[in-house]
């Protein structure tokens, strides 16, 4: 199929009677997801390391629409915890991350970012699948485009995983296109063995293009950088659309119906910064099966999480 023209989130069908839960969802494009999905009648569960931030979600959408659990995506241990508080959803929206953050180490051993914007998701999908009825919608990047996993080998994998191997001549910005990298990977594997397996759902890749959110601001505050902190505020208010029109792509994967699995789907915009939602095309070594293969099993090893056959 494809996505009407212009398709924005004053279009979204009668939601009444689906359960979305969201990862991430306090802020940004996540929060602003939320509050589209209540409004068209969905309920919606957050999940969120942040309880406090997440309650004043709650209570600001309105709590006979929209409640929450505690998840922390960085610890294993906290996935496990909160995967046992989740029912029977409709549509999961794998939408936490962190981005270009300084080199840090997860309390697993794993590099943070791939840890909460994969790693963690990836667990907790695999902990609840049975319990996903419809759709499995995992936010990327274009940034997917700066990040590798060499050829793709298992110990090659690991290699941009572990962290006592990535902390050598750490990039924060290759870090975050590998996890970025590793959600399209994700997403695809995911669709294969959806349909091999019989499971009930459907995979959907997205990205928003550049959406003015707070997760351009994390890393320069960790570093108190004042001056990259003046830039990105210049540089968003110059080139970003809304976190509103960023959060498109999610909610057309999450909501249209017809929707077909192993899609990616972005801005239609010049470079894909901005604009309305479309299908597109990740960068060739995203369709590797063999790669995508290897991720799942060493994603598999890492967390613990065998998902059901």
């Amino acid at each position: 199929m494809r996505i009407p023209k212009k398709w924005q989130a004053k279009d979204i069908t009668d939601q009444s009677g689906k359960r979305f839960l969201i990862t991430g969802a306090t802020s940004g494009i996540g929060l602003e997801a939320a509050r589209e999905i209540a409004r068209a009648g969905g309920e919606v569960v957050i999940a969120a390391r942040n309880p406090k931030k997440a309650d004043g979600v709650a209570s600001q959408l309105g709590r006979e629409r929209v409640s929450w659990i505690e998840a922390d995506f960085a610890s294993l241990q906290s996935v496990r915890e909160a995967s046992k508080e989740v029912g029977e959803i409709d549509v999961l929206i794998l939408n936490a991350g962190i981005m270009a953050i300084p080199f840090t180490s997860s309390v697993d051993g794993f590099e943070m970012q791939i840890a909460v914007n994969h790693l963690g998701q990836f667990a907790f999908a695999g902990l609840i699948s049975d319990r996903i009825k419809e759709r499995v919608v995992t936010v990327s990047s274009t940034a997917h485009r700066m990040g590798d996993f060499g050829g793709g080998s298992i110990d090659e994998i690991e290699d941009r995983i572990i962290a006592d191997r990535v902390r050598d001549g750490y990039s924060p910005w290759r870090a975050y296109g590998v996890s970025k990298f590793a959600n399209i990977l994700f997403t695809f594997e995911l669709e294969r063995l959806a349909r091999s397996r019989s499971y009930p759902f459907i995979a959907v890749v997205v990205h928003p293009g550049y959406s003015n959110t707070n997760l351009q601001y994390v890393a320069p505050e960790m570093k108190g950088d004042k001056r990259a902190l003046k830039a990105i505020t210049f540089a968003n208010s110059v080139l970003a659309q809304s976190a509103s029109q960023g959060s498109l792509p999610t909610l057309a994967a999450a909501t249209l119906e017809g929707i077909q699995g192993g899609g990616f789907i972005g801005p239609d915009g010049l470079l894909e910064i901005r604009g309305y939602p479309r299908f597109t095309r990740a960068r060739a070594s995203a369709y590797d099966q063999q790669v995508a293969r290897n991720l799942w099993h060493v994603s598999e090893s890492l967390t613990g999480v065998t998902w059901r056959k």
